[in-house]
């Protein structure tokens, strides 16, 4: 059976009784809480030490729930990352390649900035060079030691004429088209180069081998006293190179002489010089087949 909508408590002083506490205790509660509020309009730093305290009683239970809210990110993190360590390693590694390849194109442009700034000190050289040119191929399997340049007669590339790198001598002009000339490299078994030991006069002449490498043969025979490390110059002799001009350091000691390694790699070499020749009016061409100087 449903209870009385009425609350009416009749006779009953026990239930009179707890109706009129009820009512006193709103009235205190309600009063309290009016002064309390007025108090702490007027006086907002009456109830600091209060609030303080209650602040104190209730750090441990905030320190606790920090401490869970903290873990239970760090642990939906490390779930998180596990899931997505297969992305961002790729990507990782992606980003490190392109990085590699940056960096190669950066040391590649650093090499030919310094081979075009060794260039810029050949041309400030006593001797005014023909013309500067891109050495564009060189043969290495043949017999036959070549290399061929982008300068040709138009430029003023004339047979004969010595060509250089920052390293040394390369060779001279053989033939000259109008765009283009072709190099008879030091290596060749035709060429002929007078030299001497850049620390005395020990004369010699530098013959290629066909091989990447020099024989060379002392002028003076007798007690050999070249040594393995000893370098060589053009000596000027014949009047096709002028003098000083580095070609080759020795490698090994012969009994007439030592066979050499070219200090100018024809297949490491971007840009070359072509100089005139030493003397113009010389004719007697030693190294390699006799050709007319161009005047």
């Amino acid at each position: 059976m449903a209870p009385p909508k009425s609350r009416n408590p009749g006779y009953s002083r026990k239930a009179q009784f707890s109706l009129f506490t009820g009512y006193v205790a709103a009235g205190l509660g309600a009063l309290v809480g009016g002064l309390v509020l007025i108090v702490a309009l007027v006086n907002p730093g009456t109830f600091s030490g209060t609030r303080g305290l209650a602040s104190d009683v209730a750090r441990p239970i905030g320190e606790i729930g920090a401490e869970g809210r903290v873990g239970a990110q760090g642990l939906f993190g490390a779930i998180a990352g596990y899931f997505e360590a297969g992305s961002k390693n790729a990507r990782l590694k992606e980003e490190n390649e392109i990085a590699r390849v940056r960096l190669a194109e950066a040391q590649a442009v650093k090499a030919e900035n310094a081979r075009l700034k060794a260039l810029l000190g050949l041309q400030e050289d006593e001797v005014k060079p023909v013309t500067v040119a891109r050495l564009i191929g060189s043969t290495s399997a043949s017999t036959r030691r070549f290399a061929f340049l982008s300068v040709g007669r138009a430029q003023g590339v004339h047979p004969g004429m010595p060509v250089r790198s920052p390293h040394g001598l390369v060779g001279r002009v053989l033939e000259a088209g109008t765009h283009s000339a072709r190099v008879l490299l030091l290596t060749d078994s035709e060429s002929l180069v007078p030299v001497r030991r850049a620390q005395d006069d020990v004369v010699a002449f530098a013959e290629g081998r066909a091989d990447g490498t020099l024989r060379l043969r002392l002028v003076n025979l007798g007690i050999n006293p070249m040594k393995r490390g000893d370098v060589f110059v053009t000596s000027g002799a014949g009047g096709l190179y002028r003098p000083g001009i580095a070609v080759a350091i020795v490698d090994k000691v012969t009994r007439d002489g030592g066979i050499a390694r070219v200090l100018s790699d024809p297949a490491a070499t971007d840009f070359v010089v072509v100089d005139p020749i030493w003397q113009p009016k010389a004719r007697e061409i030693v190294n390699g087949p006799r050709e007319p100087l161009a005047e």
